[in-house]
């Protein structure tokens, strides 16, 4: 990291820099309120002397022979009043002192008196030429001032002030008063204005900011000293002792010497070395926890691996399952929720023209239901070897699992004996969900039968076979729950509609694509929704030997 980017990126200099920051707006703050202030009195100071001025100015004239002067009579007493109001405004030292009639629109008038000091204008290389008695002048020079003209003249206002600051090409800022001038029926017949610099509203406010400046410089200075004193001592070297701490903390993992919690006087830095301190603490025993755990974890792990490789050759997984057949074929798949699951299916060919289907869910998840599914799995398999029926095959079944149940755990079980001669199914359900036919013509048809009792709940539960009909070309269709009770992200259900219309768009496939396609529209409804149950199927279809 070069220098300067250390430097920038130091507590102290993003302290200080916040510190100079809020002191640089609070003093352009104050600048700006005494900036304006300053101003605003100077202007209340320029605008009642200059109308005290243009009062005294009026004195100087006679209202009642102005008509007289227009029309060419009385020029002795014009010109000694001319001089009167050249020397005034020399001596008041304005730049203009003008007398003036306004036409009706308040835009053209007639000039009376207009006496102008140069002194101004001769420094900046120029003049101005006096307006002659009865010039008459335009738009040009009223527009600006149209409004007040209107109100003297209707005396909606006893005298009117306006003030130039811009626009002003290198000269001072002035004033104009305008005030009426009346005849003896108090109506108002002209207007005498003066115009007046205001050089000292520049030249006061420049030492002012100057001032102000400097005071702002000093102040920066002296504050940015202490804080960075005050910070390094109150904050920098406390966080770096607890930075430094943490690092040395984090490479080893052994616990250095405690943190001091009184080097500063911040209650916040006091309390993180505190937590550090207890930080350190809690994590030691976490690290000692953790590695217990850790190995017992993986010691779980690979039993629970070894478990669910057992579960898994417990049922066939081999497929096709009898390559020899012609008259039949038969896919499986079984997908747990958790390493090892509940469900289980299993098939068997109990002579050349029987062949058994198993269909099972176990309650609960996890190793418990495994080994309970092995268990089921091995009494129901056992007892189909010696050509037993479907209901007393789950009878007995029944009875060997009641009689050590002392978790109250049970199994949902779907078991069938197909004729592969005739087509003929004898079946027994125990609680298990419906098998579903795929007719050849398309028809998709749920065989529902009377449930029995679940298989482990009580041990003199009697069970009954019944008894549909396969036609060459239809597939028999089993699943567990897990399909049907699929949940999406909604809280919505796969159900057994949707999973009639998959299957309706997927029977003409062979077992095994059905059962992929079957996935894959649960997966599909399901999206990133965790899966919560087993998801175990199988499909046997009914061919022709040829």
């Amino acid at each position: 990291m070069s220098k300067v980017k250390k430097l920038t990126s130091s507590l102290s200099f993003n302290i200080i820099s916040a510190i100079v920051l809020l002191l640089l707006i609070f003093s352009l703050t104050v600048s700006s309120i005494g900036y304006a202030s300053f101003t605003d009195t100077l202007k209340r100071e320029y605008k009642v002397t200059t109308y005290h001025m243009t009062t005294a100015a009026k004195s100087l004239i006679d209202e009642a022979v102005i008509d007289d002067y227009l029309d060419g009579n009385n020029m002795d007493d014009y010109r000694t009043r001319h001089d009167y109001l050249k020397n005034y405004c020399n001596y008041m030292d304005v730049t203009l002192i003008h007398m003036f009639k306004m036409d009706d629109d308040y835009l053209t008038g007639t000039n009376v008196f207009n006496v102008v000091n140069n002194k101004d204008l001769i420094e900046n290389g120029g003049t101005y030429d006096e307006w002659d008695l009865g010039f008459r002048y335009g738009e040009r020079y009223t527009k600006n001032y149209q409004e007040y003209y209107r109100k003297i003249y209707n005396k909606e206002v006893e005298y009117a002030v306006a003030y130039r600051t811009s626009n002003l090409r290198g000269k001072d800022p002035h004033i104009t008063v305008m005030i009426p001038v009346k005849d003896s029926s108090d109506n108002v017949i002209a207007i005498l204005s003066i115009q007046r610099p205001m050089s000292e509203l520049l030249s006061g406010r420049r030492p002012y900011m100057i001032t102000l400046a400097i005071a702002t410089i000093l102040t920066l200075l002296f504050v940015c000293t202490l804080a960075g004193i005050y910070i390094r001592l109150q904050f920098v070297k406390p966080i770096n002792n607890i930075m430094e701490e943490t690092r040395k903390f984090s490479k080893d993992n052994t616990k250095g010497e405690l943190l001091s919690t009184k080097k500063s006087r911040i209650m916040e830095i006091r309390e993180l070395s505190e937590a550090v301190n207890k930080m350190e603490d809690d994590m030691i025993k976490y690290i000692e926890s953790l590695t217990k755990a850790t190995t017992e974890q993986k010691r779980i792990g690979v039993e629970l691996n070894i478990a669910k490789t057992i579960q898994e050759g417990s049922v066939p997984n081999v497929f096709p399952a009898f390559p020899d057949r012609t008259d039949f074929d038969l896919f499986a798949t079984m997908h747990p929720a958790k390493e090892v699951g509940g469900d289980f299916y299993n098939f068997l060919l109990v002579d050349d023209s029987h062949l058994a289907v198993v269909m099972a869910d176990v309650s609960g998840k996890g190793v418990p239901a495994a080994l309970f599914m092995m268990v089921s799995n091995i009494l129901i398999m056992e007892r189909l070897r010696s050509f037993d029926s479907p209901a007393n095959a789950l009878s007995y079944v029944n009875k060997r699992i009641c009689a050590r149940n002392t978790l109250n755990m049970f199994v949902t079980v779907w078991l069938g004996i197909i004729d592969l001669e005739t087509g003929n199914v004898i079946a027994c359900n125990a609680g298990h969900d419906n098998p579903v036919v795929c007719r050849k013509n398309g028809r998709i048809e749920v065989i529902n039968d009377v449930h029995g009792v679940i298989v482990g709940a009580m041990d003199d539960s009697e069970y009954t076979n019944y008894e549909f009909n396969l036609e060459k070309g239809d597939k028999l269709f089993l699943y567990t729950d897990g399909v049907v009770e699929a949940t999406n992200a909604n809280n919505e259900l796969f159900t057994e509609a949707r999973m009639r219309e998959a299957l309706g768009k997927l029977r003409s496939k062979s077992p095994s694509d059905i059962l992929k396609g079957m996935k894959h529209s649960i997966d599909s409804f399901v999206g990133d929704a965790p899966q919560f149950d087993d998801i175990t199927m199988m499909l046997f279809e009914y061919k022709d030997k040829d």
